[in-house]
């Protein structure tokens, strides 16, 4: 299924189930099918799940413009007033965790219920001087590099340590690997190379500490892409109201790796 944002561009969703709605925001380079072990256990577990693939990504139209996380909120504003929802628990993981932040920012928590934050890019991943802690500058400059000489190749590669398959785990799903590589070729190779500064330079220190709504930060920690002592770890300090659950061993991929483990949290909190 498709939606029209207010600029006439299509992004491609997923209706799930009946019952209170959960939408959930997908990570840089992925599509909404990163979250289909997730949507399918909670919508037979009585619930509705939805969520698009980001312009640019899966098989929302490759728009040239708007890679940067407020366009991202506002189609997520758009989305949520197109299907008239209510009470929504929002779920991001990775940039999706950006996404959902600023969403709360700009528009408030009138529709939103509840949050979940998993291994979310939030607050601020880059290093700069007022955040010494964080990730050199020089890993994205790297990643856009190799995004532009052979992403094809950096994906591949990139999806191995994204499931910790390069070091973390016992065995290795090449399933995995290439589910991984075909979400993210499907997409546009602007809108990827745009959303690596989006996701990496965006500040959402003081959004964070604006949320009224309980929050769930979630993320595993032996996460190699998205450093939990410098994301998630940090925003529990700066969030009103949040619980922490951190799953031992997973990676940054933990939705597919430690699903289960990953589902429970999630059942938990929504009925918590």
């Amino acid at each position: 299924m498709y939606f029209k944002t207010s600029k006439d561009e299509q992004l491609f969703y997923k209706d799930w189930g009946e019952g209170q709605p959960i939408v959930f925001s997908h990570g840089w380079p992925l599509s909404i099918d990163a979250f289909e072990d997730q949507m399918l256990f909670l919508a037979n577990q009585g619930y509705r799940t939805l969520g698009f693939d980001r312009r640019g990504h899966g098989r929302s139209e490759q728009t040239w413009n708007g890679h940067y996380i407020d366009q991202y909120a506002e189609d997520l504003h758009q989305f949520i007033e197109h299907l008239n929802l209510e009470n929504i628990v929002l779920v991001g993981h990775s940039t999706g965790g950006a996404v959902v932040t600023r969403y709360l920012k700009k528009y408030g928590s009138s529709k939103v219920a509840k949050l979940v934050l998993i291994a979310s890019v939030t607050p601020l991943m880059i290093e700069r001087e007022d955040h010494p802690n964080g990730v050199p500058k020089k890993v994205f400059d790297d990643m856009r590099e190799q995004v532009l000489v052979n992403r094809a190749d950096f994906y591949l590669t990139f999806s191995k340590k994204f499931f910790g398959f390069d070091k973390l785990l016992n065995k290795t799903s090449e399933g995995l690997c290439q589910s991984f590589y075909n979400q993210a070729m499907a997409g546009s190779i602007k809108a990827q190379y745009e959303c690596i500064a989006a996701f990496s330079e965006t500040d959402l220190r003081e959004d964070l500490k604006t949320i009224g709504v309980p929050v769930l930060v979630l993320y595993g920690d032996a996460d190699e892409i998205v450093p939990p002592e410098v994301c998630s770890q940090v925003a529990v300090n700066l969030l009103p109201q949040a619980q922490e659950v951190r799953i031992a061993g997973a990676p940054h991929g933990l939705c597919s790796t430690h699903k289960d483990e990953v589902n429970q949290a999630l059942l938990n909190f929504i009925r918590g």
